[in-house]
């Protein structure tokens, strides 16, 4: 089971919170750095070649992990309106790359929680990652709207907008509004975002 780390109510996935290295790619266009593209969990980024949503399931599911899905499809189904469990269940199939899976459990967790930017913003990044980038948008303008507060959600707003949507100009939106409201967000590199952002603008003056 992937790490997670508190914010706000409930939790929202490390994974979910990688995503924000992609940002990482404005770097790039600054000083050459290689980025990652990746779910919220893992903690460090990997170089990849590509910063495509991944769409395809290679899934190695250990037996833990089938033991904790079972048990949790058995809860939800006796238990429906168990909040929890329908986020623990989304979490296993986010952890074991079904994505269609995590989709539903986390959409039957906002139909009875609606207002948890956590699990909204995960479910924008399953979106993401089975080739869904505008439904992601509307996931994290969700999260933005339970929470304005929410960094996370509108780090990934932006990234999903330059990088699957090609909107350079949304996804500067997205970042100066994190910036105004905490000047000092920075990227999982440790990079202030709002250098990111004079970096995509400087970069843009240039074409």
């Amino acid at each position: 089971m992937a790490e997670k780390k508190e914010s706000g109510s409930g939790y929202v996935k490390k994974e979910t919170m990688l995503i924000a290295i992609l940002i990482s790619l404005g770097v790039g266009f600054l000083g050459g750095a290689t980025l990652s593209s990746f779910k919220f969990s893992a903690g460090e980024s990997a170089p990849v070649q590509s910063v495509q949503p991944q769409v395809t399931q290679d899934n190695q599911i250990t037996s833990d992990q089938t033991g904790k899905i079972s048990t949790l499809e058995m809860e939800t189904s006796l238990k429906p309106e168990n909040v929890d469990a329908w986020i623990q269940l989304g979490n296993l199939y986010f952890d074991t790359n079904q994505f269609e899976g995590a989709i539903k459990a986390y959409k039957k967790a906002l139909e009875l929680a609606p207002n948890n930017p956590n699990v909204w913003t995960d479910l924008g990044v399953m979106y993401r990652r089975s080739g869904k980038p505008n439904q992601a948008i509307e996931a994290f303008d969700q999260a933005i709207k339970s929470d304005p507060s929410h960094e996370f959600s509108r780090l990934n707003k932006g990234i999903v907008l330059m990088h699957d949507l090609d909107d350079i100009q949304g996804a500067i939106k997205a970042w100066e509004e994190l910036v105004k409201m905490n000047p000092s967000a920075k990227t999982s590199s440790g990079q202030l975002i709002k250098d990111v952002i004079t970096g995509f603008k400087a970069s843009e003056k240039k074409q």
